[in-house]
């Protein structure tokens, strides 16, 4: 039964609903600051978002793809059973980090799901440490680049403004905020929708799917494009309450460098396929706009929060993996 191409096709699906849960979870970073903000109502928001996230299907490669398909764990040792509980982790960790409106990443649960089953199955040697490293590496370094680029984009852009009075300057970027909410939502889409897509090559690839080569079928691009896309337009509405308002108050010229700081960083790593995570990135981001006021505009107790759900995502997914690994492989052997 689990090599059937019934329990596939099974699998694909539960990919898809994390995928799903992925554009959910993280609708609140493409819209939160365009909505706390008040440059668009909730419910066109995540419209406005959900057409630009889709719409990165046309820019950017699968660089993405590949590292998840090939950089975490080695391909060969991939079964039904461990692509399962890895998906199982990550989504249960989704949806725990939801419920009580944190931030989290779903690329590190995702990635700590491959790791936590994977070791289970082979064994440590079956990582692949290069990738790995790349990725941890950038827990630090996506939420510390996009800090750094709304800091400064926030500085440019008050020095810029300084002889515009407060009511055109805001009119103004009320119209640009638009602009880099749509940049986000496409790098957003560049990046996260490439991991299932990743998943989905590697079960296919396992079984034969995919001939001799590992590469991204057009369907699989696509097809998670689509569904992450959806998952925007459900909104993950308690973690926008977090985003938007309790780390720092922003005004639409904020909400703007925080959206394109965040873009920039984003679209940088996915061109070099690197799968990092957008909350870290956009929230840096926002703490970087707040801190540029006074550094007593971020609250700190909060982002102290988000920090232990960044630190705690990779561990805590790889646990309820390795578990789920284990009762798996005693239900289906």
């Amino acid at each position: 039964m689990v090599d059937s191409f019934g329990f596939v096709v099974f699998l694909v699906l539960v990919a898809l609903v994390f995928d799903f849960l992925n554009g959910f979870h993280d609708s609140a970073n493409a819209i939160s600051t365009v909505v706390s903000t008040r440059v668009l109502s909730p419910r066109r928001a995540v419209l406005w978002a959900a057409f630009f996230e889709f719409s990165a299907v046309f820019f950017v490669g699968v660089q993405v793809a590949n590292t998840i398909g090939t950089g975490i764990i080695r391909p060969d040792i991939i079964d039904n059973i461990l692509i399962l509980a890895a998906l199982g982790g990550a989504i249960i960790w989704n949806i725990i980090t939801w419920y009580f409106g944190l931030p989290s990443s779903s690329s590190h649960a995702l990635i700590g799901g491959l790791i936590g089953a994977g070791v289970v199955k082979g064994g440590t040697g079956v990582l692949v440490w290069g990738g790995i490293t790349k990725t941890t590496l950038f827990i630090v370094l996506s939420p510390t680049i996009g800090l750094a680029l709304g800091l400064a984009l926030m500085i440019i852009v008050l020095n810029l403004s300084r002889r515009s009075n407060v009511t055109r300057s805001q009119k103004i970027f009320r119209k640009l905020q638009l602009l880099s909410c749509a940049v986000y939502s496409m790098g957003h889409g560049t990046n996260d929708a490439q991991k299932t897509m990743g998943i989905i090559a590697m079960i296919l690839y396992s079984k034969g799917y995919l001939g001799a080569h590992f590469y991204i079928p057009l369907w699989v691009i696509i097809s998670c494009y689509t569904v992450i896309s959806l998952g925007i337009m459900s909104g993950g509405w308690r973690i926008v309450k977090t985003m938007g308002s309790k780390i720092t108050k922003l005004q639409p010229l904020g909400g703007f460098c925080a959206e394109t700081a965040a873009a920039i960083a984003i679209i940088g790593a996915s061109l070099g396929g690197i799968p990092v995570s957008t909350t870290h990135t956009i929230t840096g981001a926002i703490v970087g706009v707040g801190a540029s006021k006074r550094w007593t505009a971020v609250r700190w107790g909060v982002a102290g929060n988000i920090v232990w759900a960044w630190v705690l995502t990779i561990p805590a997914a790889a646990v309820m993996s390795s578990l789920l690994y284990i009762v798996c492989a005693a239900v289906f052997n």
